[in-house]
This record gives C-alpha cells, sequence and structure tokens, in this order.
C-alpha cells in the first residue's frame, strides 16, 4: 500500500490462506460498520466461490457472473454492492456490479 499513495488500514489475516468461501465470509461479517468500502485479496478458486455465491440471481450483472465462472485471473477485481450490514451478508444478500480484468 505504501506504493499507491492510498492511506487506508491494512489487515492481514493468516486464516484467509487457503480458505473455503465460508470462512471468507465469516471473517466479512466481523468488519465494522464503519467501514464502507473492503478490498479483500485472496486466491482461487475462493474469490470465484465468494464473488458468485454473494452475488444475488435477481440484481447482479449476469455478464460479470458469466466472466468470473469463465475466469477469475490475478488481479481481477469482481465489485459487489451491499444494502446490509457487514454482519448480515450471507450467500445472495450482495449485488454483483462489475468484473475488472486490468490487463
Amino acid at each position: 500500500m505504501a506504493h499507491t499513495a492510498i492511506d487506508a488500514p491494512v489487515r492481514y489475516v493468516d486464516r484467509l490462506y487457503d480458505a473455503t468461501p465460508g470462512t471468507v465470509i465469516d471473517e466479512i461479517n466481523h468488519v465494522g460498520d464503519d467501514v464502507a468500502v473492503l478490498l479483500l485479496v485472496a486466491h482461487e478458486p475462493t474469490m470465484t466461490q465468494v464473488a458468485l455465491g454473494l452475488a444475488g440471481t435477481d440484481s447482479s450483472n449476469t455478464a460479470a457472473a458469466e466472466r468470473i465462472s469463465t475466469k477469475f485471473p490475478t488481479s481481477a477485481m469482481a465489485v459487489l454492492r451491499l444494502t446490509r450490514s457487514w454482519k448480515d451478508l450471507e450467500l445472495g444478500s450482495a449485488e454483483l456490479v462489475d468484473f475488472h480484468v486490468p490487463r
């Protein structure tokens, strides 16, 4: 983060390395409501499973979901939006807004 000029708190959580989607969601559930934007960095296949699992079917970007299903490359970002508290996050409760691959 020092090279980005972004002034944001950073936490390294050992239990997220090679974690299951349930562990990732549990960790997100412990984020305080004072956090408006959360950037989660993790490995595959967990990121695909978490992004698609959290995405609600009614309001999510289906093209983004299809791209994630095909491949979630290194440095890609799934953008999800919540309308509830982090502690209430569960499968299907977020909106998949977009999927960015910066290459």
